[in-house]
């Protein structure tokens, strides 16, 4: 687990291009979101329980509902669905809903929508403080093992 400033830090060493954003309250909501930046460019951290373990899904804020019988045959596992949260925080030391883009320690899949765009924005672990990132640095600093198209 990534303190905010170990977080940073981390960013900085593998030059990264991004910006935290910090904020009074957590976002909870789209409308929370929309006062710090484009809601169209979120990209939530979503922690997925599969017959191999736990799986990190960072998915594009567009694509709406996810259809997990799709996903589950997409990438061929036998089970899936969202992880439990005691899981998530013994695994992960975030709780759900801070899970940070980058810094979880989880194999990773990636929705390639948020290629399109110039930054994305996530979780940075604190829930006080967002992420703004280059979609291609969330690629290059997380263990990928799928991409969803």
């Amino acid at each position: 687990m990534l303190a905010l400033e170990e977080l940073e830090h981390y960013l900085l060493q593998n030059e990264s291009n991004f910006e935290i954003i910090a904020h009074q309250t957590p976002i909870r909501s789209t409308r929370d979101a929309e006062q710090y930046f484009d809601i169209k460019k979120a990209a939530p951290t979503l922690i997925l329980q599969t017959n191999l373990g736990l799986t990190a899904l960072i998915a594009s804020s567009q694509r709406g509902r996810l259809d997990f019988g799709y996903l589950k045959e997409a990438f061929g596992y036998t089970k899936l669905k969202m992880a439990d949260k005691k899981a998530v925080v013994e695994r992960t030391g975030y709780s759900p809903g801070a899970i940070p883009l980058i810094g979880h320690g989880l194999p990773c899949i990636f929705d390639t929508n948020l290629l399109a765009l110039d930054y994305i924005y996530g979780g940075s672990g604190d829930e006080l403080h967002t992420l703004k990132i280059v979609p291609t640095d969330v690629i290059r600093l997380n263990t990928v093992i799928s991409f969803l198209e």
